[in-house]
């Protein structure tokens, strides 16, 4: 797999039935498709919970939610303390360009979620915003945020 501009990790990557490579994802705590996405997707997991703070227990990876009565799975959501949910994550595969679609397709979710930041990655470009849900608008961050940020009620 491609090198990425995230620290790198100790995968536990092994051959699966199908004999397709299967990667461990610790949050799921089972062995998944190893996709280009998915190893995006380990990578930016272990930099949020080893770089940035966020515990592994107050994060959920792929969950099923609602969006005008049709089922959407997003890639990463955080919670805060409090249990209310605080950022969401959309994961592409590095050779997709991070465009205003795949912001569309956050921004989409959080029409349910109500979260206050947003982040998606290729592993190669990162980008996160936070949101002013009153005023409705949002600001890019220079970097994606720690979860003593996150966590804050705003």
């Amino acid at each position: 797999m491609e090198k990425l501009n995230l620290p790198d990790i100790a995968a536990r990557i092994r051959m699966g039935k199908n004999g397709k490579q299967e990667i461990y994802d610790g949050i799921r705590k089972k062995f998944v498709r190893l996709t280009p996405e998915e190893w995006v997707r380990q990578h930016f997991l272990h930099f949020m919970i080893l770089q940035l703070g966020f515990p592994a227990t107050l994060i959920v990876v792929e969950g099923a939610m609602k969006y005008n009565n049709m089922a959407k799975r997003f890639d990463i959501l955080a919670y805060r303390t409090d249990g209310k949910p605080c950022m969401v994550v959309e994961c592409k595969s590095p050779g997709v360009e991070i465009t205003q679609a795949v912001f569309d397709q956050v921004a989409m979710y959080n029409m349910t979620l109500t979260v206050d930041y947003l982040a998606v990655t290729n592993g190669m470009a990162h980008y996160a915003c936070k949101i002013d849900h009153s005023s409705r608008t949002y600001t890019f961050l220079e970097e994606i945020p720690p979860f003593l940020i996150v966590n804050q009620k705003s």
